[in-house]
């Protein structure tokens, strides 16, 4: 089987300077991103789960499936599947599904170390850094060679501990992830820590509101930018505000701000003469 060139350029991406990553919900969201410019997509496991409508971590493992490979097959950039947890507990039911996700068109995927169980939301530490390498051992067998991002996922669980989420992050990194991911830190300070702990691998930092910039995280050494389900809030957001005036007043004025069809409809169509 050739090999995608775009898992060679999307690793590339990852070996200096700094790029964001915007993760679309859906294959029109993805398309109208990559026109845009941007030279990789993520997938959004709560953006998906959303326009199925349901809370994020309630998608099937064949739902996710399908996601990654009908957002690949759409656009030409690398894209980056949010696989969750791995859709198992064990080591071996996660290189399993690993395995399955490297033949759906991915150029890189990320595991995290959250259980879902308030009282208990991180893996004990060494169950989480055997599922990394059980997931590194799989995408090594796939011989694909896709990007795997180990996550740490304290600060969005209710465990915002640095030290630990370095401890986890810098064991990941030893156990065969290529890039680390602790979403939720914001502070310099926690940022530049987390850099230094697990360089020279790259780090990606989630940003979902105004708190930093693409040229502060890129001084600060941070090498890849997500945003997580921010766009598909950000697209709801203007939903609900247009659907809740006609529903409580009876007016029609959000729609006004609307993005004109006739534009939306030469976004896709040219989309369809570049490829």
């Amino acid at each position: 089987m050739t090999p995608d060139p775009r898992i060679a350029a999307f690793r590339t991406l990852h070996q200096s300077g700094c790029f964001v990553i915007p993760n679309p919900w859906d294959v029109g969201s993805a398309r109208l991103l990559a026109q845009l410019g941007f030279p990789a997509l993520a997938t959004t496991s709560s953006g998906f789960a959303w326009t199925l409508g349901r809370p994020d971590n309630r998608v099937t493992l064949e739902e996710a499936l399908g996601h990654f490979r009908a957002v690949a097959a759409a656009v030409p950039v690398p894209v980056n599947g949010d696989f969750e947890g791995g859709f198992a507990v064990d080591p071996d039911g996660v290189a399993a599904n690993v395995a399955l996700a490297t033949r759906s068109g991915l150029a890189g995927l990320s595991i995290e170390d959250s259980t879902g169980n308030t009282a208990d939301p991180l893996f004990p530490r060494e169950l989480a850094i055997e599922r990394i390498r059980a997931a590194r051992a799989a995408i090594d067998r796939s011989g694909t060679g896709i990007l795997l991002t180990g996550r740490s996922e304290g600060f969005i669980v209710g465990r915002p501990e640095l030290a630990e989420t370095i401890r986890r992050l810098t064991a990941y990194a030893e156990a065969g992830a290529d890039c680390l991911y602790a979403p939720g830190i914001r502070t310099p300070a926690d940022i530049a820590a987390v850099v230094a702990a697990v360089a020279p691998k790259p780090v990606n930092v989630l940003v979902g509101g105004d708190f930093t910039t693409v040229a502060a995280l890129a001084r600060a050494g941070v090498r890849r930018i997500s945003v997580g389900g921010a766009l598909a809030r950000a697209a709801l957001t203007g939903f609900l505000s247009a659907a809740r005036e006609i529903a409580e007043h009876g007016t029609f004025v959000g729609l006004s701000r609307a993005v004109p069809f006739d534009d939306i409809e030469r976004s896709f169509q040219s989309f369809q003469n570049e490829t």
